[in-house]
């Protein structure tokens, strides 16, 4: 008599399976999604004020002083507290900040400096939410799908932005105002989304707040060369290229293109890294993870160059493809090593430090190519920046070798 056949190993859970996480996605695409609008919406009504290319990197330059600011704060908060609650507080303060951007559109008050000051109040809240999203995860799905958690997470963010300016760009054509409501709902709706959410247990940070406690994140990542190379390099190489703060300059003056063209624009870089972050999903990178973080800073460099010698709108998109398609790549790298070479009791810091390196290099990278641009011209500023992120990206591989020979995403690997 023949014996049964043993029963097939089951496959590896599904991320549609994980309740919490499906709710995170949402709630995570909701706000991004709004997020995208606002600054749509925000660039080009600030420029139609001014027509000034050194606003439009104020208008990064005021959402970046918080991160550097609440960065120690953050990160205990999201070590000690309900990082749900966190989040949804975020989401409720950014609502009624861009309200106030609708009322003050609708009844001709909103100026410069107004807007300005409401987007320091938007940027504050973001400090606080960024982090505490990327700490979240762990405690949402089983660590076998940690990793695909991670570039999932990652095509939440590039879907909300690819929808989100081509949204607010085809809402502003009915005016700034129904932009600014539409992105007040969607923070709401968000809020609601992450409030569901059902985390599993984890270890919170324990003693007192200290100096040392405040500074953890800080010290963990210096006495760890991978994790800091990889911070550092993302924060350099971002923070000398900025491209996006210039964007209605390029549309509206090099391109000869409306709001439309600008949201356009802005989608392209999200459309080429949805699809990495899509394919990186379902087939993670499993080795030679240093040299594939550096070569996919490269391609973003010289991305960054080929746009900014463009005339063609074609071109120019096809350019800010690439560019975000190499960049999901590096930040699907770069989330994935934090996560898996950080104790979840310390994540919280570590994550903030992360938002603030991330928030500097990208507001600040505006501000820098809106300074450049005023003085040389939108241009040069671009492919000045696209030449000096490639240099970085070779300083870097001498400097940090530990980071080029890395193999494994995992530190035990």
């Amino acid at each position: 008599m023949s014996l049964p056949a043993e029963p097939a190993p089951a496959g590896p859970p599904s991320l549609l399976q994980q309740r919490s996480f499906v709710l995170y996605w949402c709630g995570r695409t909701s706000t991004t999604v709004a997020y995208a609008m606002q600054t749509v919406a925000v660039g080009w009504q600030i420029y139609d004020l001014t027509g000034s290319a050194l606003d439009l990197g104020l208008v990064g330059l005021v959402q970046f002083v918080p991160i550097l600011l609440m960065t120690l704060i953050v990160g205990q908060l999201a070590d000690r507290f309900d990082r749900r609650l966190i989040i949804c507080t975020c989401q409720v303060v950014k609502a009624l900040a861009v309200a106030a951007l609708a009322l003050g559109t609708f009844n001709g008050w909103l100026g410069r400096d107004s807007i300005l000051a409401i987007l320091f109040v938007t940027g504050t809240a973001r400090a606080f939410e960024i982090p505490t999203l990327h700490a979240l995860i762990p405690s949402l799905v089983p660590q076998p799908l940690l990793l695909r958690a991670i570039a999932a997470s990652a095509s939440a963010n590039q879907t909300a932005v690819i929808c989100g300016p081509a949204l607010g760009g085809l809402l502003y054509l009915l005016g700034p105002t129904t932009v600014y409501a539409t992105c007040a709902a969607a923070y709401l709706a968000a809020s609601v989304l992450i409030g569901l959410i059902r985390p599993g247990p984890r270890t919170s940070a324990r003693g007192p707040v200290n100096l040392a406690s405040l500074l953890a994140g800080f010290a963990y990542i210096r006495h760890n060369p991978v994790l800091l190379g990889v911070l550092t390099l993302d924060l350099f190489a971002v923070l000398v290229s900025g491209v996006t703060g210039l964007l209605p300059i390029f549309a509206r003056d090099i391109l000869v293109t409306g709001p439309v063209g600008l949201g356009l624009l802005r989608s392209a870089p999200a459309v080429g890294a949805l699809t990495m972050a899509v394919y990186l999903a379902h087939s993670s990178i499993e080795r030679r993870i240093g040299v594939t973080m550096f070569a996919s800073v490269a391609v973003f460099s010289l991305s960054i160059i080929a746009f900014s010698l463009s005339t063609s709108l074609v071109l120019s998109l096809l350019a800010l493809t690439v560019y975000g398609a190499s960049d999901a790549i590096s930040v699907v790298i770069r989330q994935s090593l934090i996560q898996t070479r950080t104790p979840n009791e310390m994540l919280g810091r570590v994550s903030a430090v992360n938002s603030m390196c991330t928030g500097t290099s990208g507001t600040l990278g505006d501000f820098r190519a809106g300074a450049v641009a005023a003085a040389f011209g939108a241009v040069p500023s671009v492919l000045m920046g696209g030449i000096a992120a490639l240099i970085i990206t070779v300083a870097w591989m001498r400097l940090f070798p530990d980071l080029l020979r890395v193999n494994r995403l995992s530190a035990s690997a």
